[in-house]
């Protein structure tokens, strides 16, 4: 079973939006769909990778407990030095999860969401 999709619960898309593009250097684009905004998150043009999008709604509750996201990065530290810089909290400074398993870092979002990220190096 593989991941294909995932949504992000946000209170403020213009803010949520900001903050993603500007720590991880990306375009958001913003759709609406009846009562629900949705700011979709760019492919990465790996197949059979997922994708995702922002998500406000009414039913959409951001929280730092549940499920925990990874999103693949070349630079932890560089992308947590963002997150502060621009509404988030590093929760988890980078560390080795192991000598095979790379890095990782842990931050809440803009929104209250609790994010992780991961590296090979």
């Amino acid at each position: 079973m593989k991941v294909t999709w995932f949504e992000i619960p946000v209170k403020d898309m213009d803010r949520a939006i900001s903050f993603y593009e500007e720590i991880f250097e990306i375009s958001i684009a913003q759709h609406q769909f009846g009562d629900t905004l949705m700011g979709w998150l760019p492919p990465s043009g790996e197949e059979g990778a997922a994708t995702g999008t922002l998500i406000l709604q009414e039913s959409y509750i951001p929280s730092k407990e549940g499920v925990l996201l990874y999103f693949e990065t070349s630079d932890i530290t560089l992308v947590l030095e963002r997150v502060s810089d621009r509404g988030g909290q590093v929760i988890l400074e980078k560390r080795q999860i192991s000598e095979t398993h790379g890095y990782m870092g842990v931050f809440i979002d803009s929104e209250g969401n609790r994010i992780a990220l991961h590296s090979v190096a």
